[in-house]
């Protein structure tokens, strides 16, 4: 045995600060991915309430809270699909499809079919997904983009290229009622962020996508379907999708083929900026929704002070970086 290696009462001690300082990492890395999110958040709130004499006041927050519903109820469908190990970059136009189909059974059948209609679409759209991803085995960003071409298209010739008005007013009352000066819209984002977070953190499909997410080859042996898992939430996803161009379409009573143009990478940037680890396994809906507010303020930080636009796009994009390559660090950190 060699003389070397510490032995009896020192080797113990030596193990106990080691394991005290593994946790202590653990601890701090963990607090970097929960909580980040919150401290940047409420300084950036901080600095534009005293920058600005309009933000901090009722009308602008409602507003703000009105514009992110369609975002953040895709990006809540986004952080479903990225927890379980996948990635999402249709949504924007399966948003853009759906919208068109509920503006043309409206026209022709009632607002209440034109809602069901483009629901059931967004569903079917995203199933379409999910079997590609999954039995497909198509890398998912793959198939996404081809998607992404197929969907736009699509909806380019449903519309034959032109602006749909819906001629049904009714359909307006899917965001345009006040209830407590608050948008309908801003409670049906409530909703369904609500929906979201008890699917994921109280229900067994929950724990699946945490499983099959951080390690799918140790949940599949664990007799979870991955596949099914999975494809369930792409199906999500494509319903988020289809309620938040509903929403939209049902501010203006108008919709075309370039609809959601872009969207999905805003859902995106919201869900990495909350915290979600892109590779997976990691991720919570409440963070998802603070990404969504903190890129929001951004925008609107800039309208207020008069910045000029295309810095709010440059500032995005580096907070994306600094979201991702936090979550690098963190892995190795844990790693470590």
């Amino acid at each position: 045995m060699s003389t070397n290696e510490p032995q009896g009462p020192t080797a113990a001690l030596d193990a106990r600060t080691q394991a005290r300082g593994g946790a202590r990492r653990s601890f701090e890395v963990g607090s970097l991915r929960d909580y980040g999110i919150v401290f940047a958040f409420i300084a950036l709130f901080l600095v534009l309430t005293f920058s600005s004499d309009v933000f901090l006041t009722k009308g602008n927050l409602l507003n703000l809270a009105d514009q992110s519903a369609a975002l953040g109820i895709l990006a809540c469908g986004m952080t479903l699909v990225i927890i379980a190990g996948g990635f999402d970059l249709s949504v924007g136009a399966i948003f853009a499809v759906t919208a068109i189909v509920g503006a043309k059974v409206t026209n022709s059948s009632g607002a209440e079919l034109g809602v069901l209609a483009a629901l059931t679409a967004g569903m079917a759209l995203g199933l379409v997904n999910g079997v590609l991803a999954t039995v497909g085995r198509l890398n998912p960003f793959v198939a996404t983009i081809a998607t992404t071409l197929v969907f736009r298209g699509l909806a380019l010739a449903i519309s034959g290229g032109f602006l749909v008005a819906i001629s049904d007013a009714s359909f307006g009352n899917l965001s345009q009622p006040r209830v407590l000066d608050v948008r309908i819209s801003v409670f049906i984002f409530a909703a369904f962020a609500l929906f979201c977070a008890f699917l994921l953190n109280r229900t067994v499909y929950g724990r699946h996508l945490f499983a099959v997410g951080g390690n799918a080859e140790a949940a599949r042996l664990s007799g979870v379907r991955v596949n099914r898992v999975r494809a369930l939430a792409y199906v999500l996803m494509g319903f988020a999708s289809a309620l938040g161009g509903v929403l939209v379409a049902s501010r203006t009573l108008t919709v075309d083929g370039n609809t959601g143009m872009g969207i999905e990478f805003d859902a995106i940037a919201a869900v990495l900026v909350g915290g979600t680890s892109v590779m997976g396994g990691e991720g919570a809906i409440w963070r998802t929704i603070l990404g969504v507010f903190l890129l929001a303020l951004v925008g609107n930080g800039f309208n207020l002070l008069g910045t000029d636009p295309l810095y709010q796009r440059i500032f995005t994009g580096a907070i994306i970086i600094l979201a991702v390559g936090s979550d690098a660090w963190i892995r190795r950190g844990k790693r470590a």
